[in-house]
């Protein structure tokens, strides 16, 4: 419940910030050119894959650059935080991850995408030994979703991550996955062209 008030105060925001950009196109036909860059903010709720309750929310900070016909590069850094379950006593899971994506066609508005990044994730645990509560890991991370654009420079983003956390306390990986919904904001928005309005 949290998650969803989070979630639609960040649409609300969204809409309200670029409302001045939403009235008809009356000029002549616009066009942007040069590399797409963006940096974007979501929230995050996340399976730990680590104890009882499993399940917690924390922030998304992202930042990209198209580099070819759709394909980019982009940094991410998420904490993973908020609402630790009772069954734990202490649970924080953080990444930071470089990353190549692939942005698709658009569909309208649409723009689905994946991407595959590794990086650093570190860890925070209940432990029986006070000196080793937390530990960092080799993390990679694939993900698909899509963005649905608002204006030439604001967009809605929703992303499903699936993480492996190698050889985590063992030679088992740690599974977390889960899904983020927030804003980007194209500093240079991709190429597009509105036909003259007769």
């Amino acid at each position: 419940m949290r998650l969803k008030v989070l979630i639609a105060a960040i649409a609300v925001s969204a809409l309200t910030s670029s409302a001045p950009s939403l009235k008809a196109q009356v000029a002549p036909a616009a066009r942007v050119g040069g590399m797409p860059i963006s940096v974007g903010f979501g929230i995050s709720s996340y399976d730990l894959d680590y104890g009882p309750g499993r399940r917690m929310e924390g922030a998304d900070l992202r930042a990209g650059i198209g580099i070819f016909h759709g394909i980019g590069i982009d940094a991410s850094a998420r904490s993973i935080f908020m609402f630790t379950p009772a069954a734990l006593s202490r649970m924080q899971q953080n990444t930071f991850l470089g990353g190549v994506y692939y942005d698709g066609m658009h569909f309208g508005r649409v723009r689905p995408f994946v991407r595959a990044a590794g990086g650093l994730g570190t860890i925070e645990f209940p432990s029986r030994n006070p000196k080793y509560t937390r530990d960092s890991y080799t993390v990679y991370a694939p993900s698909v979703g899509a963005e649905f654009r608002i204006t030439p420079k604001v967009a809605l983003r929703a992303e499903y991550e699936y993480q492996f956390w190698k050889e985590f306390q063992g030679p088992r990986y740690l599974n977390p996955e889960g899904y983020t919904i927030g804003v980007n904001y194209y500093i240079r928005p991709h190429r597009y062209r509105v036909r003259n309005e007769d």
